[in-house]
């Protein structure tokens, strides 16, 4: 739970890191504009660490992302990207012998990954391939969805890039990989092995990659982001750029929890204060606000000066309880 780690509140999240690996989407970016401070922050934390990007975007290569980066204002390489289609191309090898035939259900960036580790590449299940991967693009349709389940039906190995249900796009939410993959479930009867989040075989390549002693995650989503670092060992933090808010934050399962909570990137280089607790565990203080639990109510005894300290206060409280968020009145203002 946010700060706890932490002794002294002069800390801030990068001291000690020696890797910062960012997502993307609602991190460093929406759509193709950056999200305001972003950049700025992200340049400043690589004069001190190595800046890596994670992705479960499976339908682009690394350099395409790593061009869109260095458009933004990012001193990034392709070396810098690591997508959930390389994660699940190394999972692909665990399963199949080198230069193996593949079937593969996917776009440009996972093609690339799968021919760069020596695979052959099929697009037909009448060939007979060793295995299948599965990642989104746009472009998918019934036809290769019935490819895959026709190949899976001989029991063969099956690997997905990542099982997200939802994408955001520029015009709003649509399906992602996670609803293409449970397409091809119905009629094969069984599940991928996955690569990318919220599953640790991404986080174990960037660790890989980038030789990582100390790394610190940020994301925008518990779902995957937050548990994905969780599951993986590896410190991570919530910016409130992207998908998940207080309201998020509050109901937070403690499979799905940060170690820090910030608002946007600059605060990745500013002091993370401690949170404070009763004797009793009954109320917690960050910075001047304080957030108490009596009976089944959530109360705000101090405001303070800060609305970010004041949901810090409430997670800790909450998550320190051990109480299911149903069974406790949470004040309207603590998520609205």
């Amino acid at each position: 739970m946010p700060s706890l780690r932490r002794p002294s509140s002069d800390a801030t999240p990068l001291d000690g890191v020696d890797v910062v690996l960012a997502d993307l989407d609602g991190v460093v970016y929406k759509g193709h504009q950056a999200i305001e401070y972003a950049v700025e922050s992200l340049e400043k934390a690589a004069l001190n660490a190595r800046v890596g990007y994670i992705t479960n975007n499976a339908s682009r290569t690394d350099q395409s992302v790593a061009t869109q980066l260095v458009g933004l204002g990012l001193g990034a390489t392709a070396n810098d990207v690591v997508t959930s289609s390389q994660a699940a191309v190394r999972l692909l090898a665990t399963e199949v012998a080198p230069k193996s035939l593949i079937l593969v259900i996917g776009g440009e960036g996972l093609r690339v990954e799968v021919e760069r580790a020596g695979f052959r590449i099929t697009d037909s299940a009448d060939d007979l391939p060793d295995a299948v991967i599965q990642g989104f693009s746009p472009d998918l349709a019934w036809v290769h969805l019935a490819e895959a389940a026709f190949a899976l039906a001989r029991g063969i190995p099956w690997v997905a890039t990542n099982m997200d249900w939802t994408i955001p796009v520029a015009r709003g939410v649509a399906p992602g990989n996670g609803t293409l993959v449970s397409a091809v479930h119905s009629p094969v009867g069984r599940l991928p092995i996955v690569g990318g989040k919220p599953e640790r075989a991404i986080f174990d390549e960037a660790r890989r990659r980038f030789d990582a002693t100390s790394p610190l995650f940020i994301g925008d989503r518990l779902d995957t982001d937050i548990m994905g670092a969780n599951r993986a060992e590896m410190p991570s933090l919530l910016v409130l750029t992207g998908i998940d808010r207080a309201k998020q934050l509050l109901a937070a399962d403690a499979k799905s929890r940060p170690d820090y909570i910030i608002e946007d990137l600059r605060q990745l280089h500013e002091p993370y204060p401690a949170t404070v607790f009763t004797r009793d565990d009954s109320q917690a203080k960050v910075g001047r606000a304080k957030v108490r639990i009596e009976g089944n109510d959530v109360r705000i005894i101090a405001a303070g000066d800060s609305s970010l300290d004041l949901l810090r206060a409430a997670c800790a409280v909450i998550w320190k309880s051990g109480r299911a968020i149903y069974g406790l009145q949470v004040p309207e203002s603590l998520y609205s």
